[in-house]
């Protein structure tokens, strides 16, 4: 694995070790969202991944996410501060801090006990077929972005 293995359980456990330093009242060090906000937009990939409430790209989206914006979510390389992020992660409305952390918490939860094999070779709803590594980048990258965010 690129990025440390958020399917071995001391990851996922220091993971959510962060994800519990966090408050309703934590300040973002950079960006717009508030902390509940973040939870909610990080629940997003794994809404994507369980649950079927968020429309497929259509055939021009999903070229372009598949060719150009790829490499960058699977990655090792971290994620630039203030990206711009797709509209189905944009979280403007107000949220309720424990439900989403809660939410989080239970699908990191969920991804661990389903392991790494149930991933490689998994269809990802923006990028089609992606590797046990990929997902895990994904997956970690994403969430050690907005915990550093948070300064957690």
């Amino acid at each position: 694995m690129d990025l440390p293995n958020i399917f071995a359980k001391e990851v996922t456990e220091g993971v959510i070790e962060r994800i519990n330093k966090l408050t309703p009242n934590s300040q973002p060090l950079w960006g717009k969202m508030n902390v509940a906000q973040m939870l909610a937009h990080c629940n997003v990939t794994y809404e994507m991944v369980y649950t079927d409430q968020h429309p497929k790209p259509g055939f021009l989206m999903g070229f372009i996410l598949k060719n150009f914006v790829k490499r960058l979510v699977v990655s090792a390389k971290p994620y630039p501060k203030n990206n711009k992020t797709a509209p189905a992660f944009l979280i403007t409305e107000e949220k309720a801090f424990e439900v989403e952390k809660q939410r989080l918490i239970d699908y990191i939860l969920e991804t661990e006990v389903l392991g790494s094999y149930i991933f490689d070779g998994k269809m990802s709803h923006s990028f089609g077929p992606l590797s046990a590594n990929e997902w895990n980048n994904m997956f970690y990258k994403h969430l050690d972005h907005h915990l550093k965010q948070f300064g957690v």
